[in-house]
């Protein structure tokens, strides 16, 4: 069974920081892209990170470049979100999403809450 649980989100002040983690389980792990997307109420999924197979390569949205380091740790089958000077709007559902590269499988987690706000 494909399951990606993501944890670390909550409520944070502005210019805070969260670290988002994602465990991978029922796939194999470092044969997928891993990526972050978020959703905010009334607005379209967006992508955030993506990094890639050896977490040698890393792409991020331009409105978190400098703020935002994706990670990934593939023994422990686990990607991870570092969020530095966390911005209200940031505030969002974030997703964890893998895809397969020869093929483009995919499968999504749950999401986890982040709140920006004081």
């Amino acid at each position: 069974q494909v399951q990606l649980v993501e944890s670390g989100g909550g409520l944070v002040q502005p210019g805070g920081s969260l670290r988002l983690s994602c465990a991978a389980s029922g796939f194999t792990f470092s044969r997928y892209a891993m990526s972050w997307y978020r959703q905010a109420p009334g607005k379209e999924r967006e992508l955030v990170a993506t990094i890639s197979l050896t977490g040698d390569n890393a792409n991020y949205a331009d409105s978190v470049v400098g703020r935002f380091t994706i990670s990934r740790d593939n023994a422990k089958r686990t990607v991870f979100l570092e969020m530095n000077s966390l911005k209200p709007e940031d505030t969002a559902l974030y997703y964890c999403y893998a895809r397969r590269v020869w093929d483009g499988l995919d499968y999504w987690g749950q999401g986890t809450q982040v709140t920006v706000s004081s």
